[in-house]
């Protein structure tokens, strides 16, 4: 599978200001009135890592200027002044922008090593906070927009109890109800029917109720997906089906990209996935940076003129960009070579 990553990678780095100076990283891509718009994660510091959420635009999807010099959103604008937002994924469905988030309350310090997984402690926080459990549990949710720049709090997408990161809405309804892709990592053992960490979907009428989750694919190719697997960008509709780029991580906690396409008024039906990755870490920036080495991780597709624009963080440091012709992904996952 030929995709193509763009000479000018990665497109968004650190610094500029200091919210940013440290990391950018796992941005939200969306097209509105032509204009390519990029809600980033940042940080300011790894010690604590307290990341925020910043806005970017741009006329040709590659060359992005700040919409603002401070973030859009916020721990603190969500009640939480000690902590950590993180991976937006965005979809606009009629005239509101709606914007998916992972929300730690209290951020930890991480220490990089240049070799694999940070090092990390735990910050002393006043006031009581970080001395509950689920201080230090990642909960997901959604915040609504008109205008990409002001946000507001809409709902909490999991329970607060459990770890629950990539929470992906489907840019619309499905057969009248709001659709929501999960990876809750509690959610395995036998009475789950997965032995690792997996894709789930759940399903509301009102985008604050939601069902309980289904699980919806779980980690089969050992060599690439061993540790667990979840969603990374919004689905993207297709004439053969919703196509969704997944993330898959090994024993070595090296991060690649699959890819699903699943039934267009079914999506618990997976209608073809690929058996090997179409992307895994190759070059200096995906495999060296400031804090997880071997990292690609798609959070932002968009499709413009038959190509897919692929967004995607790299190292924990940057943010990069790879394309690829839509049609030729999908007929790539219906076809893959064995």
């Amino acid at each position: 599978m030929k995709i193509t990553r763009h000479p000018n990678n990665p497109i968004v780095v650190p610094g500029l200001f200091e919210w940013r100076k440290v990391t950018v990283f796992n941005p939200a891509v969306i097209i509105d009135n032509d204009k390519f718009y990029m809600i980033e994660r940042t940080a300011g510091s790894l010690t604590p890592c307290k990341n925020f959420l910043g806005l970017l635009e741009s006329d040709d999807g590659v060359n992005f200027t700040h919409v603002k010099d401070e973030p859009i959103v916020t721990p603190d604008m969500l009640g939480f002044p000690y902590g950590s937002v993180q991976d937006p994924r965005i979809v606009k469905i009629d005239d509101t922008f709606y914007l998916n988030y992972a929300l730690r309350p209290c951020a930890m310090n991480y220490y990089p090593t240049g070799a694999g997984i940070p090092e990390r402690s735990i910050p002393t926080y006043p006031d009581g906070w970080g001395e509950k459990e689920e201080h230090w549990l990642t909960r997901s949710g959604i915040m609504t927009s008109k205008d990409l720049i002001n946000w507001e709090y809409l709902c909490d997408t999991t329970p607060l109890e459990i770890n629950d990161r990539d929470n992906i809405l489907f840019p619309e309804k499905i057969n009248g109800k709001f659709a929501l892709l999960r990876r809750p990592e509690e959610y395995v053992g036998e009475a789950y029917g997965t032995e690792k960490a997996a894709m789930w979907i759940s399903y509301s009428d009102d985008l604050i109720n939601w069902d309980e989750p289904k699980l919806l694919a779980k980690a089969e190719n050992m060599s690439w997906e061993s540790k667990k697997i979840g969603g990374s960008t919004p689905p993207v509709r297709t004439d053969k089906g919703w196509l969704v780029l997944y993330h898959g991580v090994d024993s070595e906690t090296v991060y690649r990209v699959g890819a699903l396409l699943l039934d267009l008024d079914n999506p618990e039906k997976i209608i073809a996935r690929t058996n090997n990755f179409i992307m895994e870490p190759e070059t200096y920036y995906e495999k060296f940076g400031f804090q997880i080495p071997n990292v690609i991780f798609p959070t932002g597709n968009v499709v413009k003129d038959g190509l897919l624009y692929i967004y995607y963080g790299v190292t924990d440091t940057a943010i990069a960009l790879a394309t690829v012709p839509l049609d030729d992904l999908v007929e790539y996952i219906l076809n893959e070579p064995q």
